[in-house]
């Protein structure tokens, strides 16, 4: 299974810089530094925070209904509302949030970001037929898809008849 060992932040970038046995990297995995930023330690939400969970909830939904991802909820909750970690306030996740009010998105947000940048690569090459480095990419970005298409459908998160076809992408991120 390779190296792991339970490092916390300071030992990690230390164990980063001494050691050449960090060197392999995933098929996916970040390639330049291990640097990133730590989850706070308490699970509470801070006793500055005078914010209810039921509040919380009703502001996650009503960003949904404007078409916002739970990861752009998460961004403008921390930014301007001052959460942090919505599970530390409400005791759930923001996508549990929003499945529990019937407004998840009915594809994942991974695989919905892989599909657009596929549609937009797509587009490209119309326009410039030569590009032989996009259609590469293209290639490895629809294999990235195709990955996690199998993962979503084995983890029960799609249908099993789902299917990723390059003709049809363009109407599921439109």
């Amino acid at each position: 299974m390779g190296f792991q060992a339970i490092f916390t932040q300071p030992e990690r970038r230390q164990a980063a810089a001494n050691t050449t046995y960090l060197r392999h990297h995933g098929a996916y995995a970040q390639q330049r530094g291990i640097s990133a930023s730590a989850k706070p330690y308490k699970r509470t939400p801070p006793s500055w925070l005078k914010i209810s969970a039921q509040d919380v909830q009703d502001s996650i939904c009503k960003f949904a209904k404007k078409g916002l991802t739970p990861s752009q909820i998460g961004v403008i909750l921390r930014d301007s509302h001052g959460i942090a970690q919505v599970n530390s306030v409400t005791g759930s996740k923001i996508l549990r949030i929003l499945k529990a009010h019937g407004l998840a998105p009915e594809i994942p947000e991974d695989l919905y970001h892989l599909i657009k940048k596929a549609v937009a690569i797509r587009k490209h090459l119309e326009r410039n037929r030569k590009d032989k480095d996009s259609k590469f990419r293209l290639i490895l970005v629809e294999s990235r898809i195709h990955r996690l298409a199998r993962y979503y459908k084995k983890t029960k998160k799609l249908p099993p008849v789902w299917k990723y076809e390059s003709t049809t992408a363009s109407t599921l991120v439109a």
